[in-house]
């Protein structure tokens, strides 16, 4: 059976510590002198010039030897391991694994691949592999919209007896949001960026049809829609209530997102950063298809249903809260009812600026974010090793560095910043990568060992510390 998000890798034998104020654990050195945990050249998987230099040039400016030894192995990770690239049918063809699963996610893909987006107009090799993912997360849309994760081909899965529209060439068919949002994300960040629309053809188009068809599905203001999930499992987030659609909701205009980005069923099915996101999304994808597509129609279209998801949200997920003033909620179901929570997985309340929803100054945001980084949040964890979100993909007292990552890429504080550094540092085990998560008082007890996705946002956060805030990584942390 392949390896599941679930399954624990122990690292046997390494002493590990961490620094962070408040916290009894020390930066654990090892033996190899931060030799580097990257393949060998000839073994890697892509190489990009413009990349490989990046990280020369910003590894020479980080004074903290471990920091830099941990920048070296992480952000290159994605092209050195999880990247297959082709040129298919003279297209740019690229499959990306997340790591020890050999499945492509629609949303780890995406944040896999957008730190290198800076780097493509100074290497065509590595614009045509970005390209390749605009292409193949095409294909996957118009092989099922409400899938989350695909097969290379049609080869099956481990998941195939799941009680829903299972195809050989799905990984898994968990409905979720940001599945559709990410690849927007994507387009539109590779466009801004590039200028090239040479992936933007008429089975994009059709995609993005079925994009925004799907959300207005997922709408529910006439019925449950096509959709439904169960799985034979014995834990309760891996299936869904209400005979596979859920509980019921108030047809408000938010959009039902059966799963979290986290693959765990939602409680309530409006998932409150998921709509933000599908609101900028669709935003975004008006802005081409007006201007790629030259499609005004569609445009408007896009934005007629950003205004309405965005109205919702703000009459149905502003919530006050008993201790922080008005809050966003994780999950609301139009009837009143709201969860107060965050997940680690993005998109979470955390993240919001970073995915362009709203500035980091936005009060709410700010007594939000209060709210999620402490104790009243059920998922925030503090113990000896780090303080951190988790969730219940794997359970309490586990901390996800992603969002420790997530915390320091919005903040504005250098301490706040320097802080989540030295969490992350004393963390990783000894092993130079990120990890799904970690136990907050024992972080060699961790899971994933190859969890591509945060290796590389762990890169993001130190080239973003690198253009923003260089000082931060002139000493040691």
């Amino acid at each position: 059976m392949p390896t599941t998000r679930r399954n624990f890798i122990k690292a046997g034998g390494l002493a590990v510590a961490g620094v962070a104020s408040g916290f009894s654990f020390i930066p654990y050195v090892p033996s190899d002198a931060f030799e580097t945990k990257r393949p060998a050249s000839n073994a890697r998987n892509f190489t990009s010039k413009a990349v490989e230099k990046k990280i020369k040039e910003v590894k020479k400016r980080i004074a903290d030897k471990e920091l830099a030894w941990l920048f070296e192995n992480c952000l290159p990770n994605t092209l050195d391991t999880t990247v297959k690239y082709q040129v298919e049918d003279g297209k740019p063809d690229t499959f990306v694994i997340t790591g020890d699963i050999e499945a492509m996610w629609l949303r780890d893909s995406t944040a896999q691949v957008w730190p290198y987006l800076p780097f493509a107009n100074e290497d065509k090799k590595l614009q045509s592999m970005l390209a390749g993912v605009i292409n193949r997360q095409t294909k996957c849309i118009l092989i099922d919209p409400y899938a989350n994760a695909f097969n290379e081909g049609p080869t099956g899965s481990e998941w195939k007896s799941d009680l829903t529209d299972m195809k050989p060439e799905l990984h898994e068919r968990k409905w979720e949001i940001d599945s559709l949002c990410y690849p927007i994300r994507l387009a539109y960040g590779y466009w801004k960026t590039t200028g090239d629309t040479s992936c933007f053809d008429s089975n994009w188009a059709k995609a993005m049809r079925l994009v925004v068809d799907t959300f207005k599905a997922q709408q529910r203001k006439e019925g449950n829609g096509p959709y439904s999930f169960q799985r034979v499992t014995e834990k309760q987030t891996d299936t869904v209530a209400g005979a596979g659609y859920g509980y019921p909701v108030n047809p408000v205009g938010l959009i039902c997102s059966t799963f979290r980005p986290s693959d765990d069923a939602t409680v309530y099915l409006f998932l409150v950063p998921s709509n933000h996101f599908a609101v900028v999304s669709l935003r975004q994808l008006a802005e081409m298809s007006q201007s790629v597509l030259q499609d005004a129609s569609f445009a408007r279209e896009c934005t007629a249903l950003a205004d309405e998801v965005d109205q919702a949200l703000q009459e149905y997920a502003v919530a006050e809260h008993l201790n922080f003033g008005k809050v966003y909620a994780f999950e609301v179901d139009g009837f009143g009812n709201k969860l107060f929570m965050d997940d680690a997985n993005i998109p979470s309340l955390l993240a919001l600026p970073y995915l362009d929803v709203t500035p980091l100054n936005d009060p709410v945001y700010q007594n939000t974010r209060r709210f999620v980084l402490g104790q009243n949040n059920p998922f925030f964890f503090k113990g000896k090793a780090a303080e951190g979100i988790g969730g219940p993909h794997v359970g309490v007292d586990m901390i996800w560095p992603m969002s420790i990552i997530m915390r320091a890429l919005t903040s504005n504080s250098d301490e706040e910043i320097k802080e989540c550094l030295q969490m992350l540092k004393a963390t990783h085990a000894g092993t130079g990568f990120m990890h799904e998560s970690f136990h907050k008082d024992n972080p060699e007890k961790f899971t994933r060992k190859w969890f591509a996705w945060a290796n590389t946002l762990f890169g993001e956060l130190i080239l973003k510390i690198d253009q923003e805030r260089p000082h931060l990584l002139r000493t040691e942390i």
